[in-house]
């Protein structure tokens, strides 16, 4: 830039000319982050000196594009003042990065060379003005603070987008529910140590995020983390997928090859779907369970390996125990830390915050997210969801495809949500008996095992009974003296 195009105060207002804004009365508004982007030093300086006389602005600045990029990759800015011309990243691509990101600011485009085709094309990628230099700095003032009130609004949405996202995220698993919280607290506790950990929860619950989450909760995040679909395995290639194999082992062995706990040497091995593992396989999963060690298929040499294991599965394996189709062994070898997993009908309170973050990720690029209709969310929270969190994110995708417009209506949603199947409710009934007789049965008899099931999930444990069920802790414990409950046999439970 020459001298004169460095100048950014004009004739009739100058830095030292320009009037203090006056300091807003308290309680003072939040202060918004302006970020001036000048690669000369002198307009830099004399914007942003005259900018901070506001209160309410705390100013930012930045000598080139990629210095720009740098600070917006680290804080969020509701207005961006940027030079059009200025080496490397000049301000025209500093605006489509910005488009590109799909940050929430507000962008202003200054230069000495303006040009109608430039001022076009900036207007197309999202500038809201463009200033040509000298540049009149209560002007530019005044744009700036029209820029602010139009987004107020969209502000608040990314502020309350960034609580959610540190309240609520925990290693890429949104909820904001209890039961889930008390899943979050555990894994942080068990991620320090090398326990070996089974979750279990119905299919589409977010198991192998859950392990993703011991993983990089751990300090073996720096290391591999290894998934194994168990079920999707035939028998006779699961030991070579798990253990490997030696050149020659056999037909189509061409060459060595690792398996599976190998390449999560130092780090974590997550089996999903455990339960499907046959009978034979599992003797040698015990063993490298016991001893860290095995060999590969057709050969002699033994490997040894430090691995975290974690397991999955849907099925009650305690059952498939006395049912003989899962070693007994086996079992008390993973379940050294049992973590359950609520279905999703369980968790309410989730099903808004997952489709508002569903509708986000299948939203297309540059594209707000559709936003749910009031009618079509109640129909989310009356479904049952029997594919659980699975379920709801094909919903949303399919919902997100046909909506014709910005917002996803109930005609958008699949056919089994709109017209839900509800299974009716058998109750015996004794016409020769008083109504009111068999009522208080039937009601007691739900309570106890309402009751029971609680107690279970929680292992008997009476605090979180109380904050899962919604009564107090007096309530329960006379309840568990009334129907002569033994909570020992829930803690014996795993």
């Amino acid at each position: 830039m020459s001298g004169n195009q460095a100048s950014t105060a004009g004739p009739e207002t100058t830095v030292a000319e320009a009037a203090p804004i006056e300091a807003t009365p308290a309680p003072a508004p939040p202060r918004r982050r302006v970020l001036i982007v000048e690669d000369n030093e002198t307009a830099r300086k004399q914007i942003q000196i005259f900018l901070e006389t506001d209160p309410n602005l705390a100013v930012d600045t930045a000598a080139n594009g990629s210095d720009a990029l740098k600070a917006l990759s680290e804080r969020p800015y509701s207005v961006i003042v940027t030079d059009l011309k200025m080496p490397r990243i000049d301000g025209l691509q500093l605006l489509e990065e910005v488009q590109k990101r799909r940050l929430p600011a507000d962008v202003i485009v200054t230069t000495g060379f303006g040009t109608i085709e430039q001022t076009v094309q900036a207007m197309r990628l999202g500038a809201v003005d463009f200033l040509t230099k000298p540049i009149n700095l209560e002007h530019l003032r005044l744009v700036i603070q029209r820029a602010l009130r139009e987004r107020a609004l969209e502000d608040e949405v990314a502020a309350l987008r960034e609580k959610l996202h540190v309240e609520f995220n925990f290693h890429h698993i949104l909820s904001k529910s209890p039961r889930m919280r008390d899943v979050f607290e555990l894994i942080s506790h068990v991620a320090q140590t090398i326990s070996t950990v089974l979750i279990f929860g119905e299919t589409g619950t977010g198991k192998e995020l859950v392990a993703r989450a011991v993983h990089e909760a751990s300090p073996r995040a720096a290391n591999p983390f290894v998934a194994v679909n168990c079920a999707a395995l035939p028998e006779s290639l699961l030991e070579s997928e798990l253990f490997g194999h030696e050149k020659g082992a056999f037909t189509s062995a061409v060459g060595q090859r690792k398996g599976r706990f190998e390449l999560a040497h130092g780090g974590t091995i997550f089996l999903d779907e455990i339960g499907e593992i046959p009978l034979a396989m599992q003797a040698k999963l015990l063993r490298v369970l016991q001893e860290r060690r095995f060999e590969r298929v057709g050969g002699a040499q033994t490997v040894e390996v430090d691995v975290r294991v974690i397991a999955a599965t849907n099925r009650d394996l305690l059952r498939l125990c006395k049912e003989g189709k899962f070693r007994e062994d086996l079992y008390y070898r993973l379940n050294v830390v049992k973590l359950d997993l609520p279905p999703l009908h369980e968790r309410p309170e989730d099903i808004p915050l997952l489709a508002a973050h569903f509708a986000q990720k299948f939203s297309r690029l540059g594209v707000p997210p559709k936003t749910i209709s009031p009618e079509a969310m109640e129909l989310l929270l009356q479904h049952r969801w029997p594919g659980n969190i699975r379920e709801l994110e094909n919903a949303i995708e399919r919902a997100t495809v046909t909506s014709r417009d910005d917002v996803i209506r109930p005609e958008n949603l699949p056919s089994e949500i709109l017209k839900p199947t509800r299974p009716k409710l058998q109750l015996p009934v004794d016409l020769s008996r008083p109504l009111t007789d068999q009522l208080g049965e039937l009601t007691a008899a739900f309570e106890e095992r309402y009751l029971r099931r609680a107690l279970k999930r929680t292992r008997g444990h009476i605090g979180r009974t109380a904050r899962l069920t919604g009564l107090s802790r007096r309530t329960i414990t006379d309840k568990i003296a009334l129907y002569q409950i033994d909570k020992t046999e829930f803690k014996k439970e795993d």
